[in-house]
């Protein structure tokens, strides 16, 4: 059995249902430790452009580019994975852990949720504690 077969494996019911895959815009952005990962086009990064610079650092690597760039990607971090839909960084969250990732999740919902963890009241909450 590969990488993949058991990481898949290992996703059934209760890991699902527990939500263990899956993060919160808002709780991600207030954790310690954390890359955000930009799986976006090019296009997409360049026409909306992500820096959370009192957040987190941001890692812009596009899907097609995750195999090549992955030691770009730490293994001691909370990695979040970004996408505008889902459906990408699911693909990605699956190849992290294939790759012996434990400590990724996918941050849910696109650009809405993100965009309201930073507005300016919640920043500023976020940097006056």
């Amino acid at each position: 059995m590969n990488e993949l077969e058991k990481v898949i494996k290992k996703m059934d019911f209760q890991y699902f249902g527990t939500g263990q895959h899956k993060m919160e815009a808002e709780v991600f952005l207030a954790a310690q430790e954390t890359v955000f990962l930009d799986v976006r086009a090019k296009e997409e990064i360049e026409t909306v452009k992500i820096a959370l610079s009192h957040h987190c650092d941001v890692l812009e690597i596009p899907t097609d580019e995750v195999p090549a760039r992955i030691d770009e990607i730490p293994k001691d971090k909370l990695i979040g994975v970004f996408c505008s839909a889902g459906v990408r960084a699911t693909i990605i969250f699956i190849y992290l852990k294939s790759m012996g990732y434990n400590n990724v999740k996918i941050i849910l919902g696109g650009y809405s949720p993100l965009m309201q963890a930073v507005m300016p009241g919640k920043l500023f909450k976020s940097l006056n504690g």
